[in-house]
């Protein structure tokens, strides 16, 4: 199976990234499935039930989340009728909305997409690792179904390590968002889990983590409240990963990270 994976998209500059560049990744890599961390598309703060239908309309499967699920809270009353649009699986049971979707494609096979959240310098969550290891506990896995997609959304290199080395062997891929910083870790770890620390960001890299570079620099220059924080609207730049797996085995022949547009090197996959 052939995943595009798309971190963090960050206000109207992420958005309107996804819109100029995902027509062409679909081109050029031909991906089974499509899944956006959209945590930030609203403004920088959250998602909208508008945002959702515009991301289902340019072809995506999937919308991954973390901790500004709530920001907009129009998203409380709409998230239990949108199966596709996931929260961390790891909140409290009666939390409305759910943190995993399993997505069916025309040819049968399926891809189950997990959403889970680490609890360093975060929201106390549940635990991540036991909830997700319950999860996969209670599933039944089909020659069919192997393929399982995780999207970690927390704050620290170690945790997320230690989570994708924790279900190495047993999900085909592990992708860190959050930090909204690219990292050069994307490899297949040794018992086939395809891993990333950090996606990176999808928005305008003249900034701070995808914030006006002015309000962010004063903050720590002048140690004074300021504005509030303010997405920056340049041109943006589509960050992420591509990874192909085993429909055999789930387990992940190769990831590659994906970036397009203004701000960073390019990269894309061969």
């Amino acid at each position: 199976m052939r995943i595009l994976f798309i971190g963090d998209i960050m206000g109207r500059s992420g958005r309107e990234a996804l819109e100029t560049y995902l027509p062409v990744l679909r081109e050029k890599l031909e991906p089974d499935v499509v899944i956006v961390n959209g945590e930030n598309a609203a403004h920088g703060k959250g998602i909208s039930p508008k945002i959702c239908k515009g991301f289902y309309d340019l072809g995506v499967d999937c919308i991954t989340t973390g901790n500004h699920i709530w920001d907009q809270r129009e998203i409380i009353p709409y998230i239990d009728k949108d199966k596709k649009l996931l929260r961390p699986v790891n909140f409290p049971d009666g939390t409305p909305g759910q943190g995993a979707y399993e997505h069916q494609l025309a040819d049968g096979r399926s891809i189950l997409i997990v959403n889970a959240m680490g609890r360093l310098f975060m929201d106390p969550l549940d635990d991540p690792f036991a909830v997700v290891h319950k999860l996969l506990e209670e599933r039944t896995i089909t020659n069919f179904n192997k393929t399982v997609f995780v999207d970690f959304h927390a704050e620290t290199t170690s945790e997320k390590m230690s989570f994708g080395h924790h279900f190495d062997g047993r999900v085909s891929a592990v992708i860190g968002t959050h930090t909204h910083v690219p990292t050069a870790d994307a490899h297949v770890l040794v018992g086939g889990t395809a891993y990333m620390t950090d996606a990176g960001m999808s928005g305008d890299y003249d900034s701070v983590i995808g914030v006006r570079k002015e309000i962010a620099v004063h903050k720590f220059v002048k140690k004074m409240p300021g504005e509030k924080f303010i997405p920056a609207s340049g041109p943006g730049m589509l960050c992420g990963a591509f990874v192909v797996t085993d429909d055999g085995t789930g387990l992940a022949q190769s990831i590659e990270p994906v970036r397009i547009g203004t701000g960073l090197a390019e990269t894309m996959p061969e």
